[in-house]
């Protein structure tokens, strides 16, 4: 499910979203929600190496403002002189709301505007004080103490206080239409209290080596102790809406923009750039054609740029190419059979797909190579575990005996054994003489989905199977009603993985048949939940790296997800409006859809000159080589989530 994607469907089901999925399947998301490798031994990834790469922020040339309405997003200050940065993204927000938001677009909204525990630092990954100056654990790891700042107000006016912590925790427990998006750092909290303004105190039913790493919004009591009904409430109708992070939020047009405001207030420094707008282009061409003329400053993709899109920017005046290590993973999930928490089947997933046999024959029929070369073109390495290579500590590849590789014969064996054999006209029929057909679901407005379902239904054809590719603006409703037989799913991975873990477990699924929920893709075992609690109160980092890497094995093995590629950050910016901006790892990596805020707060205006084409603002891409030396940073890596499913999920 992209989410692009903290979480991102890409917004559904690619979440990268999240179930974007990269949101929704690819859930946080992208796709929400939503809204997704390990580079081949022959073959060198064609992507250039910028040298300098490792300074601490990617500097540019030299820069006009830009025009604060979203509807023109020109490149020039408006008559106040504020000076604007405005963002092309194609992934919609599933929600304004940190209780039930997903896709990528839309936590990273949230990072901006509400201040979490703690951050991660743009380096290393390593946990750095947020709404938390400090924060230290009892003996037995059972009681977290939180010292919470005094420096950090709300954008009303109001002091910011552990209190407002202890209610957003408490208020997630509650599961009052509010676990959506993050039950999973909670479910082990026995008792959240604010002994005073400033101590938060979390009690645990055991260990949990998450507690530097929880990646939820804290929200400001005052004003979300009024709304009636937390899990229809999206927070997107009183402007500007009440928060604590480097930007306030201002103002929201459904599949238009959102606009925020720096918070000159913001304890760790006023952002540099007056007004931040995410302006929606759901045609990526377009976008592209925005970036050249000036009229938005940066460009992501979705949720990255195409190849022959980021090749016809790089020799642009002004235009810089960003390319570094994607946190995002591409991927095919089959339905294992949608269910409720209390067990109840609901959907109309093919029966075919519960044979471990058929999974794995789809996989084995999937060449990786080919896909890397003909469709990302390079820039991405073929797929194995669930965690990106980016994260070395908790990569994990398939030893020779175990990987599925591409092998169309013995993906026809598995079938003939599974009883679904090939009849006269070369068509696979079940022993009850159905053909053995079956539908994706595939995001709109996803370039990759489109390509690689062209060649799933060629080599899935060689041997007789039959796919209907079904692209949709929105797949997360198909995907949480349990209606399809696979889809495009993808997550953005935070540094930390227990969230893209926690969305395969079983208390991650629905109450009711049909509702969003937690769950990826309706995965339940008790084995893989059992590995999943084991490595959550495992505090020896290389213990819990093990524990994870067997919990990826067992996703690769179980046939219910399969991982393509790790496609690369690639996007665009231009030089004559933004002079510097951090990356994410600050030597070479993603600028959007960060671990934390630090791009667009960290982001300086250019001052008005134009760069030379030879000049080091001239479409240089960042390579990847030198991001693996900063990758994952020692101690214990924290997490950020998110999907890449349905858009986005994170």
């Amino acid at each position: 499910m992209d989410t692009q994607d903290q979480h991102g469907r890409s917004a559904a089901p690619r979440r990268d979203a999240a179930p974007q999925r990269d949101a929704a399947p690819r859930r946080k998301a992208t796709p929400g929600h939503r809204p997704h490798l390990h580079p081949h031994p022959h073959r060198r990834l064609k992507v250039a190496l910028a040298g300098g790469v490792a300074a601490f922020t990617l500097t540019a040339g030299f820069a006009t403002p830009l025009n604060p309405a979203p509807q023109e997003a020109q490149a020039k200050a408006d008559d106040g002189g504020k000076k604007v940065l405005t963002v092309a993204v194609a992934q919609s927000v599933d929600s304004l709301s940190p209780f039930l938001a997903q896709r990528l677009l839309s936590t990273s909204i949230h990072r901006l505007t509400y201040e979490y525990l703690t951050n991660y630092d743009a380096k290393d990954n390593k946990a750095v004080p947020g709404f938390a100056k400090k924060w230290e654990s009892s003996e037995d790891k059972l009681t977290w103490t939180y010292t919470i700042r005094g420096d950090s107000k709300w954008s009303d006016g109001k002091q910011a206080t552990a209190e407002d912590a202890a209610w957003t925790f408490n208020k997630v427990m509650s599961k009052e239409g509010t676990a959506t998006a993050n039950s999973n750092f909670v479910t082990n909290f026995r008792k959240v209290t604010a002994p005073s303004p400033t101590k938060l105190v979390i009690e645990l039913k055991k260990p949990q080596a998450t507690m530097a790493a929880l990646d939820v919004p804290i929200v400001p009591k005052h004003v979300w102790e009024k709304v009636d009904d937390i899990s229809k409430y999206n927070n997107d109708k009183d402007f500007p809406v009440v928060g604590n992070g480097p930007f306030t939020l201002t103002d929201y047009k459904v599949d238009q923009y959102v606009r925020l405001k720096a918070n000159k207030d913001f304890w760790r420094g006023s952002p540099k750039f007056d007004e931040l707008v995410f302006k929606t282009y759901k045609d990526q061409d377009a976008a592209v054609s925005a970036l050249r003329k000036g009229e938005v400053s940066f460009v992501a993709g979705q949720p990255a740029l195409t190849p022959a899109q980021a090749e016809s920017l790089k020799n642009e005046d002004n235009i810089k190419v960003n390319e570094g290590p994607g946190r995002r993973f591409f991927a095919l999930a089959t339905n294992p059979g949608a269910k409720t928490l209390d067990g109840k089947k609901f959907g109309d997933g093919n029966p075919a797909l519960l044979d471990k046999r058929v999974r794995q024959a789809l996989f084995l029929s999937v060449d990786r190579e080919a896909l890397v070369d003909k469709v990302f073109q390079g820039h991405a390495v073929e797929g194995a575990g669930y965690i990106p290579p980016r994260f070395s500590e908790y990569a994990w590849k398939p030893s020779a005996e175990q990987e599925l590789k591409y092998d169309p014969k013995r993906a026809a064996q598995l079938l003939d054994e599974a009883g679904y054999k090939e009849n006269s006209s070369g068509k696979r029929v079940g022993k009850d003489g159905k053909p053995l057909d079956f539908r994706i679901l595939c995001h709109a407005t996803d370039p990759n989905d489109k390509a690689v379902g062209k060649y799933l239904k060629e080599w899935w054809g060689e041997l007789g199977i039959g796919l209907k590719v079904n692209c949709l603006d929105d797949v997360s409703v198909p995907w949480y009603a349990g209606e399809y037989d696979l889809a495009f799913d993808g997550w953005s991975v935070n540094p930390d993985p227990d969230f893209v873990l926690g969305i395969h477990t079983c208390p991650a699924l629905p109450k009711k048949a049909k509702e969003s929920a937690a769950t990826d893709n309706f995965i339940c075992d008790k084995k893989f939940d059992g590995l999943y609690d084991k490595q959550l109160a495992e505090y020896d980092q290389g213990k819990r790296a093990d524990i994870v890497k067997q919990m990826q094995s067992w996703l690769y093995d179980s046939g219910y997800m399969n991982v393509l590629a790790y496609p690369n950050a690639v996007e665009a910016y231009r030089t004559d409006q933004i002079k510097s901006i951090t990356t994410m790892p600050t030597a070479a990596g993603n600028i959007y859809g960060q671990d934390g805020y630090w791009s667009w707060w960290s982001a300086v205006p250019a001052d008005g000159k134009s760069s030379s084409k030879d000049g080091s603002s001239t479409g240089v891409i960042i390579g990847i080589a030198a991001a693996a030396v900063v990758l994952v940073g020692g101690g214990v890596l924290f997490a950020l989530r998110r999907r890449s499913t349905a858009e986005d999920r994170e």
